[in-house]
């Protein structure tokens, strides 16, 4: 059985990106940790929520490689020395979440507000071009 493609398809020309986008979204992390939202706060403006209760902003870092953002956090392990638990629910565990962003979508700012970290995402609106080819005699 043959494995069909976007590359391979004739009417898809240039998507070979796109089949490397479905296969690094589906290697992405799916444990559920740390729970997130994401919104669409106007036509061309996103944003994402985590829920990151016990994180302080210095534990947590927000970078773009190859259109991908990435969302981590990692307690300081000095923070619970001399503490003494008799429940633990709130979960301190480090964290990786991964977002795969789309061609003109870009981080606009990022802000920490009662336990919730939310990350601004704004897609830039291009203008619309009609370009005319010229046909050359051959």
């Amino acid at each position: 059985m043959t494995k069909l493609t976007f590359a391979a398809h004739p009417f898809l020309l240039g998507f070979d990106q796109l089949e490397r986008l479905v296969e690094r979204t589906a290697k992405t992390g799916n444990d559920g940790y740390p729970p997130f939202n994401i919104e669409q706060s106007s036509e061309n403006s996103f944003r994402i929520t985590l829920a990151v209760a016990g994180f302080r902003e210095a534990d947590l870092s927000i970078t773009v490689e190859d259109r991908q953002l990435m969302i981590r956090g990692r307690q300081a392990d000095d923070a619970d020395e001399g503490r003494v638990f008799l429940h633990r629910g709130i979960a301190a565990r480090a964290f990786q979440r991964s977002f795969v962003l789309a061609d003109g979508v870009d981080v606009a700012g990022a802000v920490m507000e009662n336990g919730l970290l939310h990350v601004d995402l704004r897609r830039a609106v291009p203008e619309r071009i009609v370009q005319t080819i010229r046909i050359e005699k051959g």
